[in-house]
């Protein structure tokens, strides 16, 4: 029997949890994480008793993005591996930006790399005083195609062209200033400040809601076209096999600097 990587409960009201499980390693993602992430969301929207999916992290941290060893196992595999990972890591954020079912992401602590992806397609996002977000990928010499229209949906292209290409921390209310967070709780009380959110999206009429947050995303102009996702997916998987792909890499790997930063003497 396969790990339980992602947690799910559902309440008497019809909100459904699910929970990111392996805090051992901040909640990176794999390939086994990643498949059962998108099972439980298609699970969970399927329901018509589920109007709520609140997303969330166990353990220290919300998400830190992906599991290294699994980028090292990615590193020496072949180049159908490595697309057949970048299509399911671009499917499951495509899976979460397009659920049926009101989204809630309950960030805390340490939000990076794909885990800025989470909450960028999340509905709505609530993220508690402690929490920090990075767009990583650059600084390992690969792009974050596979979160990139969510992200820009929910900062902005102004936004994206600064936190993409510098890859740079930013705390809390930063997240909240640019519109990847829509409210900042206390240390701890996530859950309390989620409640009259919930209680709002329960006091509307279920297929309004579903059908209105459809129509958002058609008006909107957010559902890629399965061409696109298949190019994004594309580009995620050939940035791991060029020069810079492998030294980003080699040089995370190595806690140290890479050979394109050249600091002053």
């Amino acid at each position: 029997m396969s790990e339980q990587l992602i947690l799910k409960s559902l309440s008497s009201q019809g909100v459904a949890t699910i929970t990111l499980n392996r805090p051992n390693i901040f909640n990176g993602y794999n390939e086994e994480f990643l498949i059962q992430l998108q099972g439980t969301i298609s699970e969970l929207e399927s329901d018509t008793s589920v109007r709520v999916i609140t997303l969330r992290g166990a353990g220290k941290h919300f998400s830190a993005g992906a599991d290294v060893n699994w980028f090292k196992e990615l590193a020496i595999s072949t180049p159908e591996v490595q697309l057949a990972a970048a299509r399911l890591s671009t499917g499951v954020m495509r899976a979460l930006n397009n659920c049926k079912v009101p989204t809630i992401g309950m960030i805390h602590n340490a939000c990076f790399g794909g885990g800025t992806g989470y909450a960028a397609a999340c509905d709505i996002v609530i993220a508690s005083e402690d929490a920090r977000f990075a767009i990583t990928e650059v600084r390992v010499g690969i792009t974050p195609a596979p979160i990139m229209i969510q992200l820009i949906n929910a900062i902005g292209v102004r936004q994206m062209r600064r936190y993409a290409l510098t890859a740079e921390t930013f705390d809390v209310r930063e997240a909240k200033a640019i519109g990847l967070v829509h409210e900042i709780c206390a240390v701890g009380s996530l859950d309390v400040a989620a409640a009259p959110i919930i209680d709002q999206l329960l006091r509307g009429g279920p297929k309004a809601i579903r059908d209105t947050k459809a129509l958002i995303a058609e008006v909107g102009d957010s559902l890629l076209p399965d061409e696109e996702i298949e190019k994004m997916a594309r580009i995620s998987a050939a940035g791991r096999s060029t020069p810079e792909g492998i030294e980003g890499f080699q040089a995370f790997l190595e806690k140290r600097s890479p050979n394109w930063y050249l600091m002053d003497e």
